[in-house]
């Protein structure tokens, strides 16, 4: 080894040892007759000291050595004089006896520092640097205990971790598949795992009743923040279960992770119905760190010749608390923001309920002040607090709501990281009609399409309306929320034959079809499957929840970018036409 002990790890008591440190230079500075060197490595900083008494001419060369250069040293631990109680070695240092550089470094692009100078592409692009900062390797280091909990946490509940296959079949279900051409099967592709869905299944018949998997799956879909092409899941599934069973166990999961991780008491998780998420918060995955609660207020604020509102088919409102001071400009860039395109507004109609019990709104004219009370009672405003109203059709205007109650809950503070609120939403629609939904695929218009996936199974009150009104029907799926952020969804499965031929022609399949893409599932449904079911966690989502960070890109390792790319390596590439070749695919000349 090169090296006794760790940049992180000596401390007073280990005053008067002889111990070799390797690892890179964080800084130097140069005292004349003294020379101090930070030594780094993943486990913390070490303040190395050469004395020009001591060897000159390795003080000497010492100094030479820049930022990032791979050192190694032998020498005495000695206690610091001018000690740094910020860093956990800061009473100690290491009076340098031999001295070696193991390799020399170029300036890099960007410091490495907790407050680095590098912008996210070039950080990207010098990966490998980024990993060597503070706040990354605290990032993985918490990916890596969340998954050895998740581990600890379902191998007590006899969960068996069972790895399913990366080469797959494509499905025309979903998001769109990555294929890979098969070079042995001329013309023919497998296609990456979206989820190892239909695998986990035909494990609950095999009789495998608890299986989990740390797993990569790819969707290529539009990027965001919270998605990439490649993410992981915590992958699960369950026999001889109903939803209660499921959810009981799941919640434990996320339960353990906090205490264990973040040593936080996490309370029994609420419940709440798809229905109610979208008429109290315009969305399925609320936010429940505060309350901001939607009010509907047609009836309201009818027949006062407010044609805005009077001819609306919603008119919704919230009540921010203390937020009636906000000033008149501050109001109009309120409203200016509502307006922009991707929230959609039309406009923004708001009430204050001053400290003196008076309510004045921006549509006083339409309104007197009985009529404004009236609005208060509604909205359970009082003195000191603001309502804000907006009108239009039902669906655009609850999803504007729901951005402005959320960006109000940021404005006001209500949105703390270190705060968590966590709910199962229930009892969504199983199925969802498709006018072009841009992340599926462009046959897939014009049908019914599966909200979760076609294998939910409906909620078993509502089978006698998949005849009769499909779109009545509730899936007896479950999705948790935690801050506003959907961490993980499943569902109880079909395990009946007819049942699931019956969901494949409502989504569209011929029989043939539905044989062909899963006839191996329906085959296996013949041989006594279980009742069963399951879900899937966003493993990256979970970590940067439990991280205090908006990206999932800050908790994986290489990343890319949100075009797709990995701008460290190139990629996606060209490949030579001698490779097409081999794949008989033409290459991009010929192709021309």
């Amino acid at each position: 080894m090169l090296r006794t002990h760790t940049c992180g790890e000596l401390r007073l008591s280990d005053i008067n040892k002889q111990v070799t440190l390797s690892g890179w230079v964080q800084k130097s500075r140069d005292l004349g007759g003294m020379t101090f060197i930070d030594l780094r490595d993943r486990y913390g900083i070490t303040q190395l000291a050469f004395n020009e008494d001591v060897d000159k001419d390795m003080n000497a060369q010492a100094r030479s050595v820049s930022r990032e250069f791979v050192i190694q040293v032998t020498g005495t631990v000695i206690e610091r004089e001018s000690k740094n109680k910020n860093n956990p070695t800061g009473e100690i240092e290491i009076l340098v006896k031999e001295f070696k550089i193991l390799n020399e470094s170029v300036t890099p692009p960007f410091t490495i520092e907790d407050n680095t100078d590098g912008g996210d592409e070039l950080r990207m692009k010098y990966r490998y640097l980024d990993l060597r900062r503070n706040e990354v390797r605290k990032n993985l280091e918490l990916r890596h205990r969340m998954a050895i909990e998740t581990r600890n946490y379902l191998d007590q509940l006899n969960f068996l971790e069972v790895e399913t296959p990366v080469l797959i079949k494509s499905t025309p279900e979903g998001a769109r598949d990555f294929v890979v051409p098969s070079r042995m099967n001329e013309g023919q592709f497998y296609a990456l795992p979206q989820s190892p869905q239909t695998f986990k299944q035909l494990l609950m018949v095999g009789g495998f009743d608890r299986y989990y998997q740390i797993v990569k799956c790819f969707r290529d879909e539009d990027l965001r923040a919270d998605r990439q092409p490649e993410f992981t899941q915590i992958d699960c599934e369950m026999s001889f279960v109903e939803q209660k069973d499921i959810l009981d166990t799941f919640e434990g999961l996320v339960r353990h992770l906090f205490k264990a991780v973040k040593n936080i008491d996490m309370p029994n998780v609420p419940h709440m119905t798809y229905a109610d998420a979208m008429k109290f918060y315009g969305n399925d995955k609320p936010d429940t760190r505060f309350e901001m609660k939607f009010v509907e207020m047609n009836k309201v604020v009818a027949g006062k010749n407010f044609k805005v509102f009077d001819e609306a088919e919603l008119v919704v409102a919230i009540c921010a608390k203390s937020a009636a001071e906000y000033t008149r400009k501050q109001l109009d860039e309120l409203t200016e923001w509502v307006k922009r395109p991707q929230i959609g507004a039309t406009g923004l109609v708001y009430a204050r309920h001053n400290a003196d019990g008076t309510i004045k709104s921006s549509v006083d004219k339409f309104y007197t002040e009985e009529d404004l009370k009236a609005w208060s009672v509604a909205c359970g405003s009082q003195p000191g607090d603001l309502i804000l109203v907006l009108a239009g059709s039902e669906e655009k205007t609850r999803k504007a709501m729901s951005e402005l109650r959320l960006e109000m809950g940021t404005r006001l503070g209500l949105r703390d990281k270190t705060t968590f609120s966590a709910l199962w939403v229930i009892d969504f629609p199983l199925l969802e009609w498709n006018d072009g939904d841009p992340n599926l695929l462009a046959s897939l218009a014009g049908r019914w399409h599966a909200k979760h996936h076609p294998f939910t199974s409906p909620n078993p009150a509502d089978f006698e309306l998949l005849k009769t009104n499909p779109g009545a029907v509730r899936a007896n799926a479950y999705d948790l929320v935690i801050n506003g952020v959907e961490v993980g969804g499943g569902s109880i499965r079909i395990h009946n034959k007819e049942l699931q031929a019956q969901m494949f022609d409502l989504l569209g399949f011929t029989k043939e079809e539905a044989q062909k893409q899963f006839g191996f599932l329906m085959n296996a449904f013949e041989f006594g499957a279980p009742p069963h079911g399951g879900l899937a966690f966003g493993f990256d989502r979970l970590c940067s929840l439990f991280g205090g960070s908006d990206s999932i890109r800050d908790f994986i390792a290489f990343p890319k970018n949100n075009s797709g790319r990995d701008v460290m390596i190139d990629s996606p590439s060209e490949i030579s036409d001698e490779q097409l070749k081999e794949l008989n695919i033409l290459s991009t000349v010929e192709a021309k």
